[in-house]
């Protein structure tokens, strides 16, 4: 496994990281979830990610009871706030009682003293930026969390953030959580060269696009029975076009030539990127993370990643 330091901090993060969005605390049996978690630990990765939204916290106790196993210093754990809660009106946001008391509940739900990451889950228009920030910098001078994040923010809110630390001497944010896979690449031209030059680095979701640049979608009208595409609604079918399948098919060839698999090969090119610290997979069971995290090995040259933009710009 590779690791790489996360934004400007001294932290090291496995350059494949394993997330619960979409898998743990509802879709994925518990004892499928903690086998994976478990398993990856054995292949290296220490950077395990969830949220408080995930099934409204089930996904936060499912993590918080698999790393049981492991010592509390040898992982990176990273949690996140901002969507609904409950139904009050300060049930949701990045305002100082929503950050804190979120904070409290996810400490509690994960079982543990501290997170090292916690994330802005989108950014929050109704809250000065100042006001989160200093919730943020004193669960830090609290022990509570480590380092701090955003996710989804866009360059000019990035930019903002960093000139507020800066001016009122508070802690920096470190990382972005973001959404970037081969079909997705709109943080390319402004967030990454802007996140670079604020000590920020890119923690990639959705690396395979819900799965789609696995390979396993071969026509968009025949989707293998126990899918994701056929049994969920949602993003997945943003991404499942013929034009992208044709793309994939491409891909794969590719992959082949390399002898690796279609997420390998998805995966390694998202881990080209310098400014990217980690690409957090959502693997279901043992099998899956033990394939992903093998594309931290995986280094690209510039006549495959050239090829590969090829691919993509038809």
């Amino acid at each position: 496994m590779q690791y790489r330091h996360l934004g400007n901090s001294g932290l090291k993060v496995s350059a494949v990281s394993l997330g619960s969005w979409l898998t743990y605390g509802g879709y994925v049996a518990n004892e499928n979830a903690v086998n994976t978690i478990l398993k990856a630990y054995d292949l290296g990765i220490n950077f395990f990610d969830t949220a408080n939204v995930y099934m409204r916290g089930e996904a936060e106790k499912v993590v918080g009871k698999a790393i049981k196993a492991f010592p509390r210093e040898s992982i990176v754990l990273s949690t996140k706030v901002f969507f609904p809660m409950g139904d009050g009106p300060n049930d949701r946001g990045l305002s100082r009682k929503h950050i804190m008391e979120q904070a409290e509940a996810s400490l509690k739900r994960l079982d543990v003293d501290y997170v090292d990451l916690y994330y802005c889950h989108r950014f929050d228009p109704e809250t000065p930026i100042e006001e989160t920030l200093r919730a943020f910098d004193d669960l830090i001078h609290q022990g509570k969390v480590n380092y701090i994040g955003v996710s989804e923010w866009t360059a000019a809110q990035i930019t903002e953030a960093a000139h507020i630390a800066d001016e009122k001497l508070l802690n920096h944010f470190v990382a972005n959580q973001s959404q970037y896979s081969m079909l997705y690449r709109r943080i390319e031209n402004e967030v990454i060269p802007v996140s670079a030059a604020h000590g920020v680095s890119q923690v990639c979701w959705s690396p395979l696009a819900q799965g789609v640049l696995t390979g396993k979608y071969k026509s968009v009208n025949d989707v293998p029975a126990g899918s994701r595409a056929a049994e969920q609604s949602g993003s997945v079918h943003r991404f499942l076009t013929a034009e992208n399948l044709n793309k994939v098919a491409q891909l794969q060839k590719v992959a082949e030539e390399l002898d690796i698999s279609m997420a390998q090969l998805a995966l390694a090119w998202i881990l080209r990127q310098d400014n990217v610290a980690s690409t957090v997979v959502g693997a279901s069971k043992p099998e899956q993370i033990i394939d992903n995290a093998q594309s931290a090995d995986i280094t690209l040259d510039k006549e495959i990643i050239d090829k590969i933009d090829a691919i993509l710009a038809d």
